[in-house]
């Protein structure tokens, strides 16, 4: 079984048993979550899509890990003009194993 979910302005294909790093969800670790944005539910040949989520569908989720990913370097510079620009940025995560999916 498989759903797509939204969370932290992003959709994730998600199973059971599977571990994603998502935007940063304010929970302890260790700590089961709820989600309830879920946009579809699958399994096998049967698909179930929601208008816009799916009613009664929720995936169940045990927060791992709280981190930052690796950092984005943004260089700009405008050729002959003695322009040059360094910035870095490293955005937050949450690491969540997915534990149950419920339709």
């Amino acid at each position: 079984m498989y759903a797509v979910i939204k969370t932290g302005g992003k959709q994730y294909r998600i199973a059971a048993g599977q571990k994603i790093k998502v935007e940063q969800i304010s929970a302890d670790i260790g700590q089961a979550i709820t989600l309830d944005q879920v946009l579809s539910v699958g399994e096998g040949e049967t698909l179930k899509i929601g208008t816009p989520l799916v009613d009664g569908a929720t995936v169940t989720a045990t927060v791992l890990a709280q981190g930052r990913h690796d950092k984005v370097h943004i260089f700009k510079m405008r050729r002959r003009k003695h322009y040059q620009k360094r910035q870095g940025h490293r955005q937050n995560y949450t690491e969540l194993r997915i534990d149950a999916i419920s339709a």
